[in-house]
């Protein structure tokens, strides 16, 4: 059973990856899409805005897609972290620790829920992704192949 903890744990965070990435893709659940996402980006002094919101909207949307399938899981996981890790450092930092659950006008939100998902993205990394997925089903082919092929070699 303990193959599937990172399992659910791998839906869940790709679940996020994708909505977020369609937020700054296509503009849908709020979201600013490329525009409303570069303004943003270029608010925070990050340049050149335009390319970056691209480039993190593919990244969230693609690695969450890969996320839910499971493939390439621990190297998905990299550019997402990198990600997570840029937004504690230039949007959230300097607002502290808690979301901004009253929403108080002028205060955002702080880095409290980047970092659930920095730490889950760290798990994956270190554990794979668990059962019901790509990587899984590879692993366990690749080692049906190498105990064919050990068997093979001691028949010969």
């Amino acid at each position: 059973m303990e193959s599937y903890g990172p399992a659910v744990l791998r839906l869940a965070v790709g679940a996020m990856f994708v909505a977020h990435g369609m937020q700054k893709l296509f503009a849908v659940w709020g979201g600013g899409g490329l525009s409303g996402t570069a303004a943003y980006f270029a608010s925070l002094g990050l340049s050149p805005a335009y390319p970056l919101a691209v480039a993190v909207g593919v990244i969230e949307f693609a690695g969450g897609l890969l996320l839910l399938a499971g493939a390439f899981t621990r190297y998905v996981s990299v550019p997402l972290a990198a990600i997570m890790t840029a937004a504690i450092w230039t949007a959230h930092l300097p607002h502290g620790f808690f979301i901004n659950w009253p929403l108080a006008a002028g205060r955002g939100h702080g880095v409290e829920f980047h970092l659930v998902v920095l730490g889950a993205l760290v798990c994956l990394m270190l554990s794979g992704p668990g059962a019901l997925s790509y990587d899984h089903a590879r692993a366990r082919s690749a080692e049906a192949d190498a105990a064919g092929r050990a068997r093979l070699r001691g028949k010969l």
